[in-house]
């Protein structure tokens, strides 16, 4: 099962964003919350909070574990972008461009392979070890020559 979430409209460069996106891209849920929560970046925290509001979803709507759930996919999208001027001396104008993400997070479920043709050796009972001979062999002893 997946899980689909949405940020729009995140006042933050998507390329900021994607630095943070990248480091979590494919991570258990448990180990990107941690990741993100101690990620020195403005853009960490919002991710943070996506995050956790789709682990609260798939939990309260789906009744899935968290520790089954994994980040499959993120996507940092561009947004719309707020154009203003900075005026300068002598009547000029430079653009400022503020520019704005959508971003988009799936997470997915661990899936548990059960192939009946195939048997995993850990799951096996280990083999009783054959029991050793009571017979004890004699060391073997040296014997020097002595010289008369």
């Amino acid at each position: 099962m997946k899980i689909k979430v949405r940020l729009n409209n995140l006042r933050t460069a998507p390329r900021k964003v994607r630095q943070v996106a990248d480091l979590v891209r494919g991570k258990k849920v448990l180990e990107a919350q941690s990741i993100l929560l101690f990620t020195v970046n403005k853009s960490a925290r919002p991710v943070l909070k996506l995050l956790n509001s789709a682990v609260a979803s798939a939990k309260h709507d789906l009744h899935i574990d968290d520790s089954n759930l994994f980040i499959s996919e993120i996507t940092v999208d561009e947004g719309p972008k707020l154009k203003r001027w900075h005026p300068m001396s002598r009547g000029r104008a430079y653009p400022i461009i503020k520019r704005s993400s959508h971003v988009a997070l799936t997470l997915s479920e661990k899936e548990q392979k059960v192939d009946k043709g195939v048997v995993d050796l850990k799951d096996m009972p280990k083999k009783a070890e054959p029991k050793k001979s009571p017979i004890k062999k004699s060391p073997k002893v040296k014997t020097k020559k002595v010289k008369n």
